[in-house]
């Protein structure tokens, strides 16, 4: 793993994970190549651009915004697990951005690799019908040795020894004399391909016919012709599946020749989707250079000729945009700087040219432009369509902007509209599950932890910070432990943020549960500010149902002399003026009006302040105030004095409703109770986990199962519950509905003499079929506490072998139980573990 070029950070080394997308630049074959190398046939060199993209589902965000500027994808997967839970996932992500995929089998140079059990699970698992291309070429005693050619029909056999670029050619003839098991085999394998390219693309039927129905003697530049044009059908049906060891190189030179024949260019890729401003008028970007896609039309003018003169105008603008791109990955480099990865797709990017962000909506310059070599760097000139690149130095942009290039482009108001407007597909960021509390380890290290909190933000949009209102603790929020452990390594050890990294605590509410006996009179008369203030006001409290929750004929005065408002946390406020006018002038000219300086407005206002900040801490267990209703009752003969002001009636509101409180709490503190937040969870898992999991989330967790199905069943009001990838999942997972399901007993897939009975997998599900098993994945709708949730993704994945995976939100606040409350109550003491 130290030797690897794309994992070059040193949490990546240690861990022997990738964390972070990493992009390079290379020729293949490489530049200067008079001849084919061996195990390939291209002569004339193609640049291809790399991104390595993580494999932990705690890093889905960095494959969401890799994926976004592909062209093309090899999933590559280990021999030995086959097809792994987040390979599925992935799947779906690429499908959703329509793009075209190989699979490449690796690590089949380890003990308990099984090629022919991995192709039936991309069957199973990914819904494609895997097209053979390469075959492993085991010697007798279970040794990779090579691969065998399906398409060109004939074995590669590496040296041994050696560094993958030293391959004998075997033909079919001598092959038959030095392995005719393989042999053997390749003759099955290319009968089975053909048949399977046949029923997806008619060209390969009359290349058949052609070939008398031989199928050994279609050329292999037919078939890859084939192959091409099952690749880049949406949806893909057809997946070419490669074999190999990429440690020792073998099977590297047919993958990377794959990708040239087989994976499209930028200009064989579907028209990026752009949007135009406030307008949203959303469609390609081809068609916006053209002129054909315009924003929404302003009302019509009286003269013909302005609309020409608009026309013209508007043409001439698109003439002058140099470039447009998407950026799509920032990083806080400890040499260079902030770098900002870019793909370009239209036009070009060149040294020192000044680029209107426009959804920003200002300018930035690119004064350097970087070609990256994953953690080196070679300076260039320009960055061209379809290429990505890097540019240095940006202060503002981020993951998601749209960076065009316009000639004459104003400094601070930019190019003119639409063009100022045009933002290409964003990036959509995944909901955080996870969050741990940040703290400063003195008040000097705030200001610095918080620019580093923002450019860690800017680096990794996944993450999310917010501020605890009630206890002014900093959040930070992630996709899983494992994420936030990186974040966190990241912002002590590489921004050298001097801070302090704890877990979160769940924010707790209190309620009444019996209303105050008695209305209570508060009187304050104090100093503020220097001067004397003497205020009064009577309250009472009573809990809040939760059948009252969100009544609007609650929220209507039943007379003109009573005014209520809805607070925070489902609590409500009523205030009585019975001897006020709604204006704040008396009803009686006998009794006293409101002085000048308290208006009735400033007075309410000043009400509302008390019983917030009373409602802050509640009287029982110092939790804030949550479904409680106050009514206050104002009379000015009685509670308005000559020194009165806005800050003593708010004081005597705060008193007189704690004191109301306290008494409805009684002495023995029966009048209250805990409410703890309720998670509404959409979790995502495999048929076979189903009982498991639901059994867990109602008897351990003490979870309330709402709704369960299918992904592609979940109802619009559930949906709404997910964001962001959650929601680009489900209509992923929906699409596959109208792909047809792939038999897997007509999948063909070689022996595997070397993985003992691993591969009877593939034959058990043979009876069911992808087709038949509703969308595979289940949606289960739950609410349970967030207590419970609290490193519920490693229990959710020890549960599903690794394939679950969930969203959450906020649903509401739920009274606790006597027995939840005390056990809750106990932990915090430290009375158990």
């Amino acid at each position: 793993m130290k030797s690897t070029v794309t994992d070059f950070l040193p949490a990546e080394r240690a861990r022997g994970i990738t964390i972070q997308s990493a992009a390079i630049s290379f020729a293949w074959p490489p530049t200067g190549t008079s001849q084919p190398l061996p195990g390939s046939h291209h002569t004339t060199p193609h640049n291809l651009n790399l991104i390595d993209t993580p494999g932990h589902a705690d890093f889905t965000f960095e494959v969401l915004r890799s994926l976004r500027v592909l062209d093309g994808a090899v999933c590559i997967l280990d021999g030995v697990a086959g097809v792994e839970a987040q390979t599925e996932k992935v799947w779906a992500q690429a499908s959703a951005y329509r793009i075209p995929r190989i699979v490449f089998v690796n690590k089949l140079d380890r003990d308990g690799a099984a090629f022919g059990k991995t192709v039936k699970e991309v069957g199973l698992r990914l819904r494609a019908w895997p097209a053979v291309c390469n075959l492993p070429w085991w010697n007798a005693d279970g040794k990779l040795i090579g691969v065998g050619d399906v398409v060109g029909l004939q074995g590669m056999r590496y040296v041994e020894g050696g560094d993958g670029k030293q391959i004998d050619l075997v033909s079919l003839q001598e092959l038959e004399s030095q392995d005719a098991a393989l042999a053997a085999e390749l003759r099955k394998a290319r009968t089975s391909l053909i048949e399977l390219l046949s029923e997806h693309d008619d060209e390969m039927v009359e290349k058949y016919l052609e070939a008398d129905e031989d199928y050994l003697a279609i050329s292999a530049a037919d078939i890859t012709a084939s192959f091409r044009r099952c690749t880049l059908q949406h949806p893909q049906m057809v997946v070419p599946v490669f074999a190999g060891a990429s440690f020792r190189n073998v099977g590297v030179q047919p993958l990377l020749d794959s990708v040239i024949d087989l994976l499209p260019s930028p200009t064989e890729r579907p028209d990026p989707e752009v949007s135009l401003g406030s307008s949203g008028t959303k469609g390609g970007l081809s068609a916006f250079l053209s002129g054909k896609l315009t924003a929404a039309a302003a009302p019509e003018r009286s003269k013909t000729s302005s609309k020409a003169v608009s026309k013209d105008k508007a043409t001439l603008a698109l003439q002058n945009l140099e470039a447009c791109a998407l950026a799509f990955k920032v990083v806080a480099d400890a040499r260079r700087g902030v770098l900002v990865y870019v793909r370009v797709y239209s036009g070009a990017i060149t040294r020192n040219a000044p680029l209107w962000n426009t959804i920003l909506q200002s300018t930035e310059r690119a004064q350097r432009l970087l070609k990256m070599y994953a953690n080196d760097a070679v300076d260039i000139e320009s960055i061209p369509a379809g290429q990505i690149g890097v540019i240095p130095g940006l202060k503002f942009a981020r993951t998601g902007d749209t960076l065009v290039s316009y000639t004459g482009a104003h400094p601070k108001n930019g190019p003119p509209a639409p063009i100022n407007t045009l933002q290409l597909r964003p990036i959509a960021v995944p909901p955080p599950v996870f969050f741990v509390s940040v703290e400063p380890n003195s008040l000097a290290e705030e200001k610095p932890i918080k620019e580093a909190l923002a450019l860690l933000l800017r680096e990794d949009p996944s993450l999310h910070v917010s501020v605890d209102e009630e206890s002014g603790q900093t959040h930070l929020a992630g996709m899983g432990e494992l994420h936030l452990e990186i974040a966190r390594d990241r912002l002590i050890t590489d921004l050298k943020a001097k801070a302090r990294i704890g877990s979160i605590e769940i924010g707790y509410r209190e309620t009444l549960t019996t209303p105050s006996p008695t209305p209570q009179t508060s009187l304050f008369d104090r100093e503020i500010g220097g001067k004397s203030s003497k205020a009064a006001c009577t309250a009472s409290v009573s809990p809040l149902s939760a059948s009252h929750e969100g009544e609007a004929d609650a929220l209507q005065p039943k007379d003109l002399h009573t005014h209520i408002f809805p607070l925070p946390d489902n609590n409500r406020l009523i205030i009585t003026t019975p001897t006020l006018h709604p204006d704040g002038s008396p009803l009686d000219p006998d009794h006293p009006s409101l002085p000048d300086h308290l208006p009735l407005p400033t007075l309410l206002h000043a009400f509302q302040t008390g019983v917030l900040a009373a409602f802050a801490r509640g009287p029982a267990f110092g939790y804030p105030v949550h479904s409680v209703e106050v009514r206050l009752h104002f009379l000015p003969d009685q509670h308005l004095y000559p020194t009165s002001s806005p800050a003593a009636f708010s004081s005597a509101a705060r008193q007189a409703v704690q004191a109301a409180m306290r008494e409805a709490v009684g002495s023995a503190g029966d009048g209250a109770v805990m409410m703890e937040p309720l998670m509404l969870v959409t979790i995502a898992v495999d048929e076979e986990s189903l009982g498991a999991v639901v059994h867990d989330l109602s008897s351990a967790r003490g979870g309330a199962v709402v709704a369960l199905g299918s992904s592609s069943s979940t109802s619009p009001d559930q949906e709404a519950s997910c964001s962001g990838d959650a929601s680009a999942d489900l209509e992923e997972d929906g699409g596959h509905q109208h792909i047809p399901s792939v038999d897997l007993a007509r999948i063909y897939a070689p022996p595997d003499p070397f993985a003992g009975g691993g591969h009877e997998i593939a034959s058990s599900g043979t009876s069911t079929g992808v087709g038949e098993d509703d969308a595979g994945t289940k949606q289960i709708l739950a609410r349970v506490p967030l207590k419970e949730m609290v490193g519920y993704l490693k229990h959710l994945r020890s549960l599903t072998a690794g394939r679950g995976t969930f969203t959450m939100v906020v649903d509401r606040f739920e009274r606790m139980s006597g027995q939840r409350q005390r056990g809750v109550l106990g932990e915090m003491r430290g009375e158990y573990f």
